[in-house]
């Protein structure tokens, strides 16, 4: 419904110009309560994304105070593997140094019997070469022990034969068998 409003004046004679008439719009109930509930409808979406957008940012602090938790557990974790780790380190210097000690002691008594031994073998090399050297002087007096048997029965055997002779020329028994 459009309500005309009052005609225009006439204007002179130069200017004829025709005045349209003016149309205001008068607002109408329906629009009102459409308006409204238009109005009614995007307050009730607000408020649904605010509180859906409220629950969100609430999860997501609960999300980020979980996570600061988590974060200082770890942190505490990882002091506490830091200080074990330390306490590790330490017990395996001691306990290096400790072998290493032993290592050094065990060094030196094999150093101290290998010395030991070196000078056992040196003895034992000269009393090998000394019970050559005597297997030598044994083989050569057996050899003029041989040589002074062989002459010695030779002679023996030389005197016995001299003696049968002398007895057979005496006539009297001989005393050797």
């Amino acid at each position: 419904m459009r309500k005309v409003a009052k005609k225009a004046k006439k204007v002179p004679a130069k200017a004829k110009k025709v005045v349209k008439a003016k149309v205001v719009a008068k607002p109408k109930k329906n629009e009102a309560a459409l308006l409204k509930q238009h109005l009614a409808k995007v307050r009730r979406e607000s408020n649904a994304k605010i509180k859906g957008l409220g629950s969100k940012v609430k999860s997501q602090e609960e999300e980020i105070e979980r996570l600061k938790a988590n974060l200082e557990k770890k942190a505490k974790e990882l002091e506490k593997k830091k200080k074990d780790l330390s306490q590790l380190e330490n017990e395996s210097s001691f306990k290096i140094e400790a072998l290493k000690l032993q290592v050094k002691k065990i060094s030196e008594g094999l150093g101290k019997k290998e010395e030991g031994l070196q000078a056992k073998e040196t003895e034992l090399n000269r009393m090998k070469n000394e019970i050559e050297y005597k297997n030598k002087q044994l083989a050569a007096k057996d050899m003029e022990m041989g040589t002074f048997k062989k002459t010695t029965e030779g002679e023996i055997f030389q005197l016995e034969a001299k003696v049968k002779e002398l007895e057979g020329k005496i006539g009297e028994p001989s005393i050797t068998s």
